[in-house]
C-alpha cells in the first residue's frame, strides 16, 4: 500500500497543458453556479431591504395592517420577497450564463 503519489491515484495532477473537454465544461459550470449565487445573494439583500421598508411602514401608517398582521406576518412576508428574488435571479443567471458558453457541434 502506498500514498496516492506512488499508486497514480486520481488525485496525482495531471501534466502540463490543456483540460480535457469535460473538465473544461465541468469549470464552466462551477463558475455558471458561482455567478448565479452572487447575483441571487445580491438581488435577495436588496429584495430583503425594500420589503422591509415597504411592510414596517405600512404597519406603521394602515391602521388594518397594524391590526391584522403580526410579527410572524411581517417576517413572513419580508422572508418570502427575500426567498423569492434569490431564486428567481439565480435561475435568471444561470440560464443566461448556460447560453452564453453553448457551444453546438456542427454536423459533418
Amino acid at each position: 500500500m502506498g500514498f496516492g503519489s506512488e499508486t497514480g491515484d486520481i488525485s496525482t495532477p495531471r501534466k502540463a497543458g490543456f483540460p480535457s473537454i469535460a473538465e473544461s465544461r465541468k469549470i464552466v459550470r462551477a463558475e455558471c453556479v458561482q455567478e448565479g449565487v452572487r447575483e441571487a445573494t445580491k438581488a435577495a439583500g436588496v429584495a430583503a431591504v425594500i420589503s422591509t421598508v415597504a411592510t414596517l411602514g405600512a404597519v406603521r401608517y394602515v391602521p388594518w395592517v397594524k391590526q391584522h398582521i403580526n410579527y410572524t406576518g411581517r417576517a413572513l412576508i419580508i422572508s418570502a420577497a427575500s426567498v423569492a428574488a434569490f431564486f428567481i435571479t439565480a435561475d435568471k443567471t444561470i440560464l443566461e450564463c448556460g447560453k452564453r458558453n453553448t457551444t453546438y457541434d456542427k454536423p459533418v
